[in-house]
C-alpha cells in the first residue's frame, strides 16, 4: 500500500485544516517545495497536492507554488483543488503534474470528467469528500444530495482511473479514518481506491492495510505527519511502499489501475 503524504496549499504556505474549516488552519510551513523534499527524503514515492485556496475560487490559484513544488522534486505527483475546466487540468499536467484529481465538477457537470478521462486517460482522479455519506463540494463548504458510494460508480463508468475518498468529519482531527465507509465504497467499484483522512498511527495504517484486498490501494497522510504523530519512515517499513501494477511507467504511480 502506498503511503502518499499531504501538502495543502493556502496563499501560498504549507497549512493543514480542521474538518475542512478554512477559518481553523495551521500553518506548518512558509514554503511548500521543502517540505515536499522532506518527505520525498524520507522515502515518499507520490505526493499528494491540493490547492485550498483553489477550491473555493474554481480556479487554480497557488500555480507559483505548485510550479516550484514540481520542479523541487522528480517523484510523481496528483493534485487537485478547483479543478473545474479543460484548460486548468491541461495547465497542470503541462506543468509537469502526474495526474489530476476533480471533485466539484464530477457532481455538477459528469460530463466534463468523462470528457477528460477520454483525453488523458490514467491521469484522472475522482476526489469524493464525504459528510456523513454524502458528498460535499466547493471546498466542503456545500453538501449535494449524492450517495459517496453512488458518485464512485459512476465515476468508473466515465473512466475515472481512480477515487480518493475523504470523510470530511475525521479529516484533520486524527481521530483514525473511516472503515466501514472505506469498504462499503470498495466495494462499489474496481478501481483503486485511496483513503485520506484522520490517519493518526501506524495502528490505523495498518487498519487499512487490512483493507487492500478489498482495492484500497493507498493512504494519504497529512497532519500526522506534520505533528509527528506518524514517521513517514517507519509508515513506509510498516505496511510497504506501494505495489507496481501494471501502470505506465512515465505516470509512476502504483495505485493506478
Amino acid at each position: 500500500m502506498d503511503v502518499i503524504p499531504a501538502i495543502d496549499l493556502l496563499e501560498g504556505r504549507c497549512v493543514r485544516l480542521y474538518q475542512g474549516d478554512y477559518a481553523r488552519s495551521q500553518v506548518f510551513n512558509d514554503n511548500p517545495a521543502d517540505v515536499a523534499k522532506l518527505w520525498v527524503e524520507q522515502g515518499a514515492n507520490s505526493l499528494h497536492i491540493v490547492d485550498l485556496d483553489g477550491e473555493k475560487t474554481g480556479k487554480v490559484v497557488n500555480l507559483s507554488a505548485i510550479e516550484t513544488i514540481v520542479q523541487a522534486v522528480s517523484v510523481p505527483i496528483q493534485l487537485g483543488g478547483g479543478l473545474r475546466d479543460r484548460y486548468s487540468v491541461a495547465q497542470l499536467l503541462t506543468l509537469g503534474v502526474q495526474r489530476v484529481i476533480l471533485g466539484t465538477v464530477a457532481v455538477e457537470q459528469p460530463q466534463i470528467v468523462a470528457e477528460l478521462c477520454q483525453e488523458f486517460p490514467r491521469q484522472i482522479v475522482v476526489g469524493i469528500d464525504a459528510r456523513d455519506g454524502r458528498v460535499a463540494t466547493r471546498g466542503w463548504l456545500e453538501t449535494s444530495e449524492i450517495e459517496a458510494t453512488e458518485l464512485a460508480a459512476q465515476m468508473q463508468e466515465l473512466g475515472a482511473a481512480a477515487i480518493i475518498y475523504t470523510d470530511i468529519h475525521r479529516d484533520g482531527t486524527l481521530s483514525g479514518p473511516n472503515l466501514e465507509a472505506l469498504r462499503e465504497l470498495a466495494a462499489e467499484v474496481t478501481i483503486p481506491v485511496i483513503a485520506s483522512g484522520g490517519v493518526s498511527s501506524i495502528t490505523d495504517l495498518l487498519s487499512l492495510l487490512a483493507l487492500e484486498p478489498l482495492g484500497v490501494t493507498g493512504v494519504i497522510v497529512g497532519r500526522a505527519l506534520y505533528t509527528g504523530d506518524i514517521s513517514l519512515k517507519e509508515a513506509l517499513r510498516a505496511i510497504g511502499p506501494g505495489r507496481i501494477q501494471d501502470v505506465p511507467p512515465e505516470l509512476g504511480f502504483s495505485t493506478f489501475a
